[in-house]
């Protein structure tokens, strides 16, 4: 259930297997390195669930024995769980009649109710719980909830519900009435905020290794406990467009210093080395809860200077040992570039 917030079926798939091989229950999963959590977490998101399960199963331990509470306030107590995944999991494991309430239920739930105003505002919210409470049998909760978050997720769909295949559907106002496209109210679109940041990368030949410099995302960071190469924030104007990637020698202005020249002392502020920095023609896009991020990446050359003591943990690591780490996605792309032997092209 914590790996399905916000998360589809198909995706949580194989990392659910993963995650229970390695943790077959609640007292090996207590007694684990957060770092080990958070790889074997790598690559599916929201991070902070990972840390909340881990939590979560160190308060089971300690204070339930190790079993997992059967009171829905004990559960509700738990790190990451709220109302739904609460019910969720007491309906289900212990059939226990407690009502859901999430993306798929809300959705049927409001054409079910002819709701025509937003199903997220406060009282609707309220009134979405109450209906899903009425439905709820006397026996088989958990196969009841179970087949209302089916029936949303396969049959009333967002966009051209099958409602024919519905067995509600003669029981349905909103397809009575032909409604299913104004209703549920749609939500307001994301409004993402442009950002462009930079990923330096560090080598150092270390007894005759080639390492790179990654650094431990601290607390309240974008990708707390994951690591990442350094990287900087770039005022937009600063930002390099196409034109100037690849090319380390153009200034895109006599008012303002380069790129380049930006990293160089952020890099010396913040890590105490100094070093020519390059541009490389390699740039990700991806976006992060609001942000839409352009991250292009530089190399330092010719680095001199001893590393400064940071607030959080920095290390040496070989390409291979990146792939022990719990990374950050973009990190992880550009590690696997590494590791492919791409850093050749990138430095040469």
């Amino acid at each position: 259930e914590i790996m399905l917030q916000q998360t589809q079926v198909a995706t949580v798939i194989d990392y659910y297997l993963r995650f229970t091989k390695q943790f077959p229950n609640v007292k090996k999963l207590a007694a684990a390195q957060e770092t080990e959590v958070l790889k074997l977490w790598e690559g599916l998101g929201y991070y902070r669930r990972a840390r909340q399960l881990h939590a979560a199963a160190k308060i089971v331990v300690a204070e339930h024995g190790g079993k997992f509470p059967v009171d829905f306030e004990d559960v509700l107590a738990l790190p990451g769980i709220g109302r739904y995944t609460a019910g969720a999991i007491l309906s289900i494991s212990q059939d226990q009649q407690l009502p859901i309430l999430e993306g798929n239920t809300i959705r049927l739930f409001a054409r079910l109710m002819a709701m025509k105003s937003d199903p997220r505002s406060t009282q609707n919210q309220k009134n979405l719980w109450k209906f899903s409470k009425s439905l709820l049998p006397k026996k088989r909760c958990g196969d009841f909830n179970q087949a209302l978050m089916e029936l949303g997720s396969l049959i009333c769909t967002p966009r051209d519900p099958k409602c024919e295949q519905c067995p509600l559907m003669n029981l349905c106002p909103t397809f009575l009435n032909s409604l299913q496209s104004e209703i549920p109210v749609a939500a307001e679109k994301t409004k993402y905020e442009d950002i462009n940041e930079a990923v330096v990368l560090v080598p150092r030949t270390i007894k005759g290794v080639q390492k790179y410099l990654v650094r431990l995302c601290g607390s309240g960071e974008r990708w707390e406990g994951l690591w990442d190469f350094p990287r900087f924030l770039l005022e937009k104007e600063d930002a390099p467009s196409a034109s100037m990637r690849g090319s380390g020698n153009k200034k895109r202005s006599e008012s303002h210093s380069t790129p380049a020249q930006q990293l160089q002392d952020k890099l010396k502020k913040q890590f105490g080395l100094t070093a020519e920095i390059k541009p490389i023609d390699h740039r990700i896009k991806h976006a992060v809860t609001r942000y839409r991020i352009t991250l292009d990446c530089f190399a330092a050359m010719s680095i001199s200077g001893r590393l400064k003591t940071s607030k959080t943990e920095l290390a040496w690591k070989t390409a291979g040992e990146l792939d022990q780490l719990a990374m950050s996605v973009t990190g992880r792309k550009i590690a696997t570039q590494i590791k492919r032997g791409n850093q050749l092209k990138m430095f040469g």
